[in-house]
């Protein structure tokens, strides 16, 4: 093995690459004033994918140098756990709200997406795949196995729908007119989980708190949801 390839093969290199691809990602987004289409992981991801291209570099010798930041994941969104801790007494008053609100986005998530793969005649598995697509990749992933789909296009469609709600909710919100933070941060958590949350942090604080109650929420309504449907076909 050549001394390059040895130094590709080293996981630290991969976890300090990501490190250094991120905080590049972040310093753009804070000076275009968190301008949606300069999302740090919307930067990050095609940079990350074009050097390991760039250096032949297979996903499993990446994945085995990052596996520690996806472990910090799990106390991240506990973490997210504080501002709705915050809001508990605004949260208790708008329960009623808030339980329509989870059950029509939850469902419609389900249907729309199922729906309209059906009508172009997606196989099962592919339909098994999409149907938990607004929940976390975690919940999606072992819900799309569950379903007999396949967890990696899950995770990959997971993705696709956090940044695309990422990068589209100001905008459109604000062309609807929909001035309520409580209101727009709870539509993008249950519509974009963790990445629509990122982003409606980066917009006010309570944006943020109600959209970590919608990922929350939403990820233990698609689950139910979905294991009925399971049971009942």
């Amino acid at each position: 093995m050549s001394e390059l390839a040895s130094i590709l093969q080293s996981q630290l290199l991969w976890l300090a690459v990501t490190l250094v691809v991120f905080d590049m990602a972040e310093r753009i987004s804070r000076r275009s004033k968190r301008h949606p289409l300069c999302h740090p992981v919307l930067l990050s991801v095609p940079v990350l994918i074009g050097i390991l291209l760039a250096t032949d570099t297979p996903y499993p010798v990446y994945l085995s140098g990052t596996g520690f930041l996806g472990f910090l994941l799990g106390p991240a969104v506990v973490g997210l756990a504080v501002p709705i801790w915050h809001q508990r007494a605004l949260i208790r008053r708008l329960a009623l709200p808030i339980t329509l609100s989870l059950l029509g986005g939850s469902i419609t998530a389900i249907v729309s997406a199922v729906g309209i793969l059906s009508l172009f005649g997606a196989p099962q598995e592919i339909l098994a795949s999409i149907a938990p697509r607004a929940s976390t990749t975690p919940v999606a992933m072992a819900m799309a196995d569950q379903l007999g789909g396949i967890p990696a296009l899950a995770a990959v469609i997971v993705l696709i729908a956090g940044v695309s709600g990422g990068v589209t909710v100001t905008p459109l919100f604000n062309a609807m007119g929909i001035t309520d933070y409580r209101a727009r941060g709870f539509a993008v958590g249950v519509s974009s989980h963790g990445f629509g949350a990122a982003r409606a942090f980066q917009v006010d604080p309570t944006a943020g708190a109600f959209a970590s109650l919608g990922m929350a929420l939403n990820a233990l309504a698609t689950a139910s949801l979905l294991s009925i449907l399971a049971l009942l076909l």
